[in-house]
């Protein structure tokens, strides 16, 4: 076993014989904080089980899953696979939403996965040169694609089964998406934008677990976080980023920023 802890994010690549790993309700009821855990298999295969869903997966191949909810993993022979873990609050999309795309095969000889995988395949054949600012750097930049690999899985679940309720919800956190920005950006804009009330909303955001608030606080965070390890942007202000991404009141945005990723804007750029 090899493996570097860089700021939150733990990059394990484990080498081991045939055995199976089983989180169950009474490890997970121990257990402090809410983890993702992103699979890729680099030799031999392995089977993911967690939400009903089964994924086999083959070198190259991707799956994640979540520490919160109780999983399975087999391997029949001998394997290697270099696993991820990090906060929820480190992946740039609705833990919420996450649910639907867990324990999903992502082979990674075709679309985003084609592009992803060989890039996850280097960190691991470079795992001793993960250090320092720029390794922390390039655990980041493999989190940014891995949001974007699953962004790309959660739409092509929401376009295909095309039900109506998916579909509003999905417009919805593109609308959201797309006007992080404004501070005026509220519930009651988001409800009139879509032609419905405010009530139905708050209801499906109910329903997956979260609320309105709480998603459009999340996003923009994660959008000053990453600004934040920008080099190109070290001159601009604190300030100045938290005010593009919403927040007008500075000393708020402190005390949620450091409550969300325990440290202080400026604090947190220093360390970065």
């Amino acid at each position: 076993m090899r493996a570097r802890v860089l700021g939150q994010i733990s990059v394990v690549e484990i080498t081991a014989g045939p055995h199976t790993v089983l989180r169950t309700p009474e490890l997970i009821a121990k257990s402090t904080g809410r983890f993702f855990k992103l699979s890729i298999q680099l030799a031999g295969s392995g089977r993911l089980i967690q939400d009903e869903r089964e994924a086999v997966l083959r070198p190259g191949d991707l799956s994640i899953y979540d520490t919160s909810r109780p999983y399975q993993l087999t391997f029949d022979d001998d394997f290697r696979t270099l696993v991820l873990m990090f906060p929820h609050v480190l992946l740039d999309l609705p833990a919420e939403a996450m649910g639907h795309v867990t324990a999903l095969r992502i082979p990674g000889d075709e679309g985003l996965g084609e592009l992803i995988s060989p890039f996850l395949v280097k960190l691991a054949d470079n795992l001793e040169a993960l250090s320092g600012t720029n390794g922390l750097r390039l655990v980041h930049n493999a989190l940014d694609l891995v949001t974007t690999l699953f962004n790309g899985e959660l739409d092509q679940l929401i376009e295909t089964g095309r039900d109506p309720h998916l579909l509003l919800l999905g417009r919805i956190h593109d609308y959201i998406e797309a006007n992080l920005g404004d501070p005026e950006l509220s519930p009651g804009t988001i409800a009139a934008a879509h032609y419905i009330s405010t009530r139905h909303l708050h209801d499906l955001f109910q329903e997956i677990g979260t609320t309105v608030a709480s998603s459009i606080r999340q996003r923009r965070l994660e959008r000053c976080r990453r600004d934040l390890r920008d080099p190109v942007l070290a001159d601009r202000p604190v300030t100045a980023i938290a005010a593009r991404w919403g927040f007008t009141d500075a000393a708020h945005f402190s005390r949620i920023f450091r409550a969300a990723f325990g440290n202080s804007p400026t604090g947190y750029r220093n360390s970065h």
